[in-house]
């Protein structure tokens, strides 16, 4: 019996290893799209699982300057992002279905304060800190893709 339960306990223990190192990799393999704001392009990968959502950009230890990731909800609400296990710090522009951004917010690695949009929205494009700044993109601008003009038909 004793030999029974601690094989148990070692296999139970290996699982939960396993699946906390698994957890500890970033997500680069998931589908990605092109976005546009004015003249700048973005290859941006798409979040739109719960579970993709769920990991985002935790773990990256680095992230190309024109690249980012788009969060896709279900439908718009107030969405809130926070930072635990994210290494980059990042910009959220939340965004509303026909490509406006409603705000933008920079939010700094490894915390859990939340961040979120003044109103509804079903997008979330996360960006390396300070590229919406560099670029002058503010609230109100539009953003343009294959995404959006999928949400007006």
């Amino acid at each position: 019996m004793f030999k029974r339960l601690a094989a148990l306990l070692l296999v139970s223990a290996s699982l939960m290893t396993s699946s906390h190192a698994q957890q500890q990799q970033p997500q680069t393999d998931l589908q990605r799209t092109q976005l546009s704001i004015g003249l700048y392009k973005i290859d941006t990968q798409i979040a739109q699982t719960p579970r993709q959502r769920e990991i985002g950009l935790m773990f990256r230890k680095d992230m190309p300057q024109a690249e980012g990731m788009i969060f896709v909800f279900e439908q718009p609400a107030t969405q809130c992002f926070w930072m635990r296990n994210t290494i980059l710090p990042l910009t959220a522009a939340f965004v509303a279905d026909d490509g406006r951004i409603v705000n933008l917010v920079d939010m700094q690695p490894m915390t859990e304060n939340s961040h979120c949009s003044l109103e509804p929205v079903r997008y979330v494009l996360e960006m390396n800190q300070g590229w919406f700044a560099k670029k002058n993109i503010k609230k109100g601008a539009k953003i343009g893709g294959e995404l959006f003009a999928a949400t007006k038909r």
